[in-house]
C-alpha cells in the first residue's frame, strides 16, 4: 500500500464549511475509482491549505490519477498547484471496521 499526501495554498482562506460544499462537489468522482481504498479530504486550522490523503493499493493505482489533466483540474478548482508526498503504508489500523491490514 501507498499513501500519497496531496497539498495545496489557497490563494485566500477558505472555512470549514466552504471546504466541506467544494469537497463534496469533487467526492464522487473517487467513489469505485480502482486501486483507491480511502480518501481524506483536510483544510489546514488556519484555511490556508487543503489537500487529500489518499490510501492506494499501489504506486501504480496512484500514478494514474496524478496526471497532468487531474494538476489542472485542481488548479481549477483551487487556483494553485498541488505537492504531491508519497510514502509507504505497510500497516494500517481501521478501528472503524476493527482490523490491521498489512500489506
Amino acid at each position: 500500500m501507498i499513501t500519497v499526501i496531496a497539498e495545496f495554498k489557497l490563494p485566500q482562506p477558505m472555512t470549514v464549511d466552504q471546504a466541506r460544499e467544494t469537497f463534496l462537489s469533487t467526492a464522487p468522482k473517487y467513489q469505485g475509482m480502482a486501486g483507491l481504498i480511502r480518501k481524506y479530504y483536510f483544510l489546514s486550522e488556519d484555511g490556508l491549505k487543503a489537500g487529500g490523503i489518499y490510501l492506494w493499493q499501489s504506486r501504480e493505482d496512484a500514478d494514474r490519477l496524478y496526471t497532468a489533466e487531474w494538476k489542472a483540474f485542481v488548479r481549477g478548482k483551487y487556483g494553485t498547484e498541488p505537492a504531491l508526498m508519497y510514502l509507504a503504508c505497510p500497516v494500517v489500523v481501521d478501528n472503524a471496521v476493527g482490523e490491521i491490514v498489512s500489506a
